[in-house]
C-alpha cells in the first residue's frame, strides 16, 4: 500500500518537557502536537508505549498490551479529580534534560498509589462506571499484566523478581496458587489496573487531538517480547523455553554495522508452529490493540518474519548462531483475516542482513521499507541508501532513527572521505549538517520523511537516544521548552511545502482499519 507524501518527527513521550523528571502526557505533549500542526507535519512517531523494564529499554517491556505508567501526567490527575492538588505541593528537584530512571520512578510509583487511595475514597459514580468498564472490556491482558505486576513487585528484591524464580506454583500458574495469589495482593492488582485505566484515558485523548490536527502517529512494534513479562508468563507454550521456564534460544542479530560481536537481545523467541495452530491469534490480538493506540506500526527487526537469528541462550553474545526461516505471508494473511482488513498500516524496518526473500515479503504486502540517509554515505559505494537509488516512493526516509547517532555528531564523527562525500552529494559546506540533511530526506521521492527532533535542533552526539549494545544510560534525552523555538516551526512549514509534504485534506482517510 502506499501512504500519502508526507513528513513527521520521531520523539518518544519521556523526551518532552516538564518538572516530574521524565516527560509526560500532560500540556506539553499537546503543545508539541500543536507544534506539528503548524510545522505543517502530519506525522508524529514513538518508540514501544510499554512499561520498561532492564535498562530502562521501551524495547524490553513488561507487556506488549500495557502501556507505561511513567508516562501518566500528575497535572492532569489534579485537573481530573484522581489526586488532590496538595499531593504535587513538593515535587523533587529533578534534572530538566534527562531522565533520572531510579529517582523518577520511585517519585511516580508513590504518586500514582496515592491517586489509586484516593480513587478508592473519593472517585465518583462516573469515574467508577468508567473504571469498570475498562477492566472488563480490558480483561483479556490485563487480568494477568496486573497479578504478574503484583507478584514480580513482591518479590522485587530476591533476584529482580524475575517470574521463574518466583515459587514454582504460581511462576508456572496452578489455579490455587493463581488465586491465592490475586487474593492476597488483591490492592496491589487494584492498584496495577488503575494505572493501566489512567495511562489509557490520557494517551487516547491526546491521540484524538493529534488526529483532530490532521497527525497520525506511528507506533513501534518490537517483534519479540521481553522474556520477563506477562506475556511470556502467561502463554508459556508459545515460546521457546526450558522446562524451569528459562529460555532455550533467544533473539538478536550477527554481527553488523552497530556491533562486532552482534547483538544479543536476550528474548525468547517465538514457537511459530504453535502460533499457527489459532492463526496467529495472539499477534492478532496484539495487533489490534496497537491500532488503538497508533494509526501506523513500525514493525520492528520485519526480517524476522521471514528468518531470524537463534542464539543458544547459554552464548554470552551473538556472533554463535543460525538463521532460521519465520512464518513468512501465512503470518500476515491470517492476522489480516483476523482483524478484518484489506491491508496493515504498517513500516517494515527493513535494515541490517536483508535478503531478496525479505524484500519479496515486503513488496508482496506493500509495505513500505526505511532508508536512512547517514548509511548512504559510509563505506558502501553507491548505497541503496542514496536517494538517487530509490527503487520505489513507497518507502520512509528517516536522517537517523533512535539507534543511530544524531546528524551533527554522525557528521563530526565521520572520516574526511565520507564527510567530503555528503558535502559534494547535497552541494553545501556543511556548516549545519543536520538541516542538509532534513532538506536531502524531503526532497527524496520517499512517500514518508520521518525527522528526530535531536535533527531538527541540530544537537549533537550529547542528545543521542539509544546506543545499541550498550545496557545502561540510554533512552534518556530530553528537551526543555526554550529548545522547540519558532524557527523549527519555519523551518519545517518551509520544507513541507516546498516539497510537496504539507497536509492534504483527506489525504489519509483511506489509512483506516
Amino acid at each position: 500500500m502506499r501512504f500519502p507524501r508526507a513528513a513527521g518527527v520521531l520523539l518518544h513521550p519521556t523526551s518532552f518537557p516538564g518538572r516530574y523528571g521524565i516527560g509526560d502526557l500532560g500540556e506539553p505533549a499537546f503543545r508539541f502536537v500543536d507544534f506539528l500542526f503548524r510545522a505543517k507535519q502530519s506525522l508524529w512517531q514513538i518508540l514501544p508505549l510499554g512499561p520498561t523494564g532492564f535498562g530502562d529499554s521501551p524495547y524490553q517491556s513488561f507487556s506488549a498490551f500495557a502501556g507505561n505508567p511513567l508516562l501518566i501526567s500528575p497535572d492532569r490527575l489534579v485537573e481530573e479529580g484522581y489526586l488532590p492538588v496538595e499531593a504535587l505541593a513538593q515535587v523533587p528537584d529533578f534534572r530538566t534534560d534527562r531522565v533520572d530512571y531510579g529517582p523518577v520512578i520511585e517519585y511516580k510509583n508513590d504518586l500514582l498509589r496515592q491517586a489509586h487511595e484516593h480513587f478508592r475514597r473519593y472517585g465518583t459514580d462516573a469515574q467508577r462506571t468508567e473504571y469498570d468498564a475498562f477492566c472488563t472490556g480490558q480483561h483479556s491482558w490485563l487480568d494477568d499484566y496486573a497479578l504478574f505486576m503484583a507478584v514480580k513487585s513482591y518479590h522485587m528484591h530476591d533476584r529482580g523478581g524475575v517470574w521463574n524464580t518466583w515459587p514454582s506454583e504460581i511462576a508456572f500458574r496452578q489455579p490455587a496458587a493463581m488465586a491465592g495469589w490475586s487474593e492476597e495482593l488483591a490492592e496491589q492488582v487494584s492498584c496495577f489496573k488503575f494505572q493501566q485505566f489512567l495511562f489509557f484515558q490520557q494517551w487516547l485523548a491526546l491521540k484524538r487531538r493529534a488526529n483532530e490536527q490532521g497527525i497520525r502517529i506511528i507506533g513501534d512494534a518490537p517483534i519479540f517480547v521481553a522474556f520477563d513479562s506477562a506475556d511470556v508468563w502467561a502463554d508459556r507454550d508459545l515460546y521457546d523455553l526450558k522446562p524451569d521456564g528459562s529460555p532455550r534460544t533467544v533473539a538478536g542479530v550477527p554481527p553488523d554495522y552497530f556491533s562486532e560481536t552482534g547483538q544479543r537481545w536476550g528474548n525468547p523467541l517465538y514457537r511459530w508452529e504453535r502460533m499457527a495452530e489459532d492463526g496467529y491469534g495472539w499477534w492478532a490480538a496484539r495487533l489490534a490493540m496497537l491500532f488503538t493506540q497508533v494509526d501506523i506500526v513500525r514493525v520492528d527487526h520485519f526480517r524476522g518474519f521471514e528468518g531470524y537469528w537463534r542464539i543458544p541462550a547459554e552464548e554470552p553474545t551473538a556472533v554463535i548462531g543460525r538463521w532460521v526461516r519465520g512464518p513468512g505471508a501465512s503470518f500476515f494473511h491470517a492476522v489480516q483475516a483476523t482483524l478484518g482488513t484489506k491491508y496493515l498500516p504498517i513500516i517494515a524496518e527493513d535494515l541490517g542482513v536483508i535478503t531478496p526473500r525479505v524484500e519479496r515479503l515486503r513488496d508482496r504486502f506493500g509495505f513500505p521499507g526505511m532508508k536512512i540517509l547517514q548509511f548512504a554515505f559510509g563505506g558502501e559505494q553507491n548505497s541503496r541508501f542514496l536517494p538517487h537509488n530509490y527503487e520505489t516512493p513507497n518507502c520512509a526516509v528517516y536522517t537517523g532513527t533512535h539507534d543511530n547517532e544524531t546528524t551533527a555528531g554522525w557528521y563530526e564523527n565521520a572520516n574526511e572521505k565520507e564527510r567530503d562525500f555528503v558535502r559534494r552529494y547535497l552541494a553545501r559546506e556543511g556548516t549545519d549538517m543536520a538541516w542538509d540533511m532534513i532538506r536531502l530526506a524531503y526532497s527524496s521521492v520517499a512517500d514518508t520523511a520521518v525527522i528526530p527532533m535531536q535533527d531538527l535542533m541540530s544537537l549533537g552526539n550529547e542528545a543521542r537516544m539509544n546506543y545499541p549494545s550498550k545496557a545502561s544510560g540510554n533512552w534518556q534525552w530530553r528537551y526543555t521548552d526554550d529548545m522547540l523555538a519558532k524557527g523549527l516551526e519555519v523551518g519545517l512549514s518551509e520544507f513541507a511545502e516546498l516539497y510537496g509534504r504539507a497536509p492534504v485534506p483527506d489525504a489519509g482517510d483511506e489509512l483506516a482499519l
